[in-house]
């Protein structure tokens, strides 16, 4: 019996081909955010997942603008409208969505590799093989992401029979952080070039504990200028929008065929919750993590 992913591969498999290079984005994000897909399968669920959210939005569109009585000519273009957006919004989330997740396992990754080199170069300190490096960090499922990624390296190592430079340059080439790039490519070349590990990730460690820490200061200064920026767009603007919608209900009700209290209610229920969500979002993707 085929599956989900048969059937989208199947129908679809065709168009992600044929779109390949305006999806690029998408095939090199895939490995990044550890998504076991390959792009063309990938990409095809991604088509077949929006077609059908396409037409399953047909008929719940049109027992919602029935059941409220919408005039027929809007409830036609409501019809057309909003599955459309549906497929749209759909389409984009799914596109967008190994790149969101490759982002937030590239800040995982850079809040822990400070701490991380450090106990690297702890467990260096007593002349173990670097393959086991990989495996001892890889046991501690705290480091989240970066953990993971060691234990890929031991995946190579022991699974895949690859020798330590090897396995550890693989994984440094899929990784969504630049950083722990550049800290396994430095590994590699330490042991090409018969240099001390320890004393390798003894130093990077101490640099990446200081970018960390000045990143912190730096964003916990900001916080301040967030913290006016809220009070003054999202506090004392609304009252200020209130208090104008109050004054104009008295003395012109109607404007542009819409009474003020409306926009007042589209205003408090609509316009303010979104503006507060906008900023939180805005602060968790400016946010350095601990």
């Amino acid at each position: 019996m085929i599956g989900y992913r048969g059937m989208s591969t199947y129908l679809f498999g065709g168009l992600a081909d044929r779109y390949v290079s305006k999806f690029s984005f998408v095939k090199t994000s895939l490995p990044k955010a550890d998504i076991k897909i390959p792009y063309h399968v990938y990409m095809s669920m991604v088509f077949f997942s929006s077609f059908l959210a396409f037409f399953f939005s047909i008929p719940i569109t049109f027992l919602v603008t029935s059941y409220f009585g919408i005039p027929f000519l809007q409830k036609i273009l409501f019809l057309i409208l909003i599955p459309l957006l549906v497929f749209f919004v759909w389409f984009v989330y799914m596109c967008f969505h190994p790149l969101h997740k490759a982002g937030g396992r590239r800040r995982n990754i850079e809040t822990n590799l400070p701490f991380v080199l450090t106990h690297m170069g702890s467990i260096a300190e007593s002349g173990i093989p670097p393959h086991y490096i990989f495996k001892l960090v890889s046991r501690f499922k705290e480091y989240g992401e970066i953990a993971k990624e060691m234990e890929k390296i031991d995946r190579n190592i022991e699974s895949f029979g690859l020798d330590p430079v090897s396995a550890a340059k693989e994984v440094a080439n899929r990784t969504p952080s630049e950083a722990l790039k550049e800290i396994l490519f430095g590994f590699t070349s330490t042991i090409e070039a018969g240099g001390s590990v320890t004393t390798y990730l003894r130093e990077a460690g101490k640099e990446a504990l200081f970018k960390w820490r000045m990143r912190r200061e730096r964003f916990l200064g900001q916080l301040s200028t967030y913290a006016e920026i809220y009070v003054g767009v999202l506090i004392a603007a609304p009252l200020f929008m209130v208090s104008i919608f109050a004054t104009m209900a008295m003395v012109q009700p109607v404007v542009a065929g819409i009474h003020v209290l409306e926009l007042m209610k589209i205003s408090i229920y609509g316009l303010i919750p979104a503006l507060n969500l906008g900023f939180l979002l805005f602060l968790r993707g400016v946010e350095v993590e601990i």
